[in-house]
């Protein structure tokens, strides 16, 4: 897992640290790669460090930070990240990125599936985009086994317009991604150790190579200013309003209610216009909160009633954070 820079983000705050629902999009990549039940869990760092690796402290003390150093590339994040567990470490590695705040562990969980059935070298997350321009495309034989990743700076007029793209997330074996980490050099147009080199390294083996495509495209859509982290907000507010109507919250305006994934609400619970739940904040069965009412970390009890334009902060514990 790389923790990127983002300099188009125009701020002193590390990207990885921008928070959207409630958490950083690190923490988002986190708790989806957490949720795999990892034997290791390495954050590979390198921009603004300190910063990073404090905060990372605080919701995943138990997480391995690996400095990468100063040759650029995502090939040479993941070597440093494998650098930091053990030399014989053996079975799927899963490799995500800091940025992709949406992609969940059910969609990890597909990934590692299919790697594992088929005994691949490399599998893939793809998905299909109808303006692929600025992401590496998917190149396939005719039997559709994945024969490499080429970069947009790299591709040709007929490979740019391929719209299978790579979404940046692998499943790899770890013997053969170790090794094939040493062979690979920095003859692209970036002058970096590409990562996506491996998988035309591992069909050149005769390993098996695939791509697992998703549908959903905001699973995999990344962040790198401030509009696309906007808009990757608002999707996820959207999903997460969604999921709790589905089990019985009752959202009388869901573009203007704004839930953290942290909150926790029962059933019958109505959430009035301009509601903004934060936090740890948890809400009990049949209880309303008032409109445009901002509530962080409290605990409101069954049946209560939030009056409208309430301000409440408090200390409720964090639960499943």
């Amino acid at each position: 897992m790389a923790a990127g820079k983002g300099t188009r983000m125009r701020s002193s705050l590390p990207k990885v640290l921008h928070r959207i629902g409630g958490r950083s999009l690190l923490e988002h990549a986190v708790v989806a790669a957490r949720g795999l039940a990892p034997e290791h869990l390495v954050v590979v760092v390198r921009h603004e460090r300190d910063a990073v690796v404090a905060q990372l402290a605080g919701f995943a003390p138990d997480a391995i930070a690996a400095d990468q150093d100063e040759i650029p590339g995502t090939g040479r994040a993941v070597a440093c990240g494998l650098a930091a567990l053990p030399e014989n470490l053996a079975g799927p590695v899963v490799v995500t990125s800091g940025d992709v705040p949406l992609l969940d562990t059910h969609t990890l969980e597909q990934l590692v599936r299919q790697h594992v059935e088929r005994d691949d070298a490399v599998t893939v997350l793809t998905t299909r985009l109808d303006d692929p321009t600025g992401y590496g495309r998917i190149l396939r034989d005719a039997t559709g086994a994945v024969t490499g990743i080429v970069e947009q700076r790299d591709a040709t007029p007929e490979q740019l317009a391929i719209r299978e793209v790579n979404a940046g997330v692998y499943v790899f074996d770890a013997a053969h991604v170790r090794r094939a980490l040493t062979t690979l050099g920095t003859d692209n147009d970036q002058g970096e150790v590409y990562l996506t080199d491996v998988v035309a390294h591992a069909y050149r083996e005769g390993r098996g190579t695939s791509a697992l495509a998703v549908t959903d495209h905001w699973l995999v859509e990344g962040c790198n200013d401030r509009s696309q982290l906007a808009e990757l907000g608002a999707e996820l507010n959207r999903r997460t309003l969604a999921g709790w109507m589905e089990q019985g919250v009752g959202v009388v305006a869901p573009a203007g209610t704004w839930v953290d994934v942290t909150v926790e609400l029962a059933r019958d619970v109505r959430l009035e216009p301009g509601v903004l739940l934060r936090g740890a904040t948890r809400v009990g069965e049949g209880a309303v909160v008032g409109p445009y009412s901002v509530l962080t970390d409290v605990e409101i009890p069954a049946g209560a009633v939030v009056a409208p334009f309430s301000l409440l902060e408090g200390d409720a514990p964090a639960s499943g954070q």
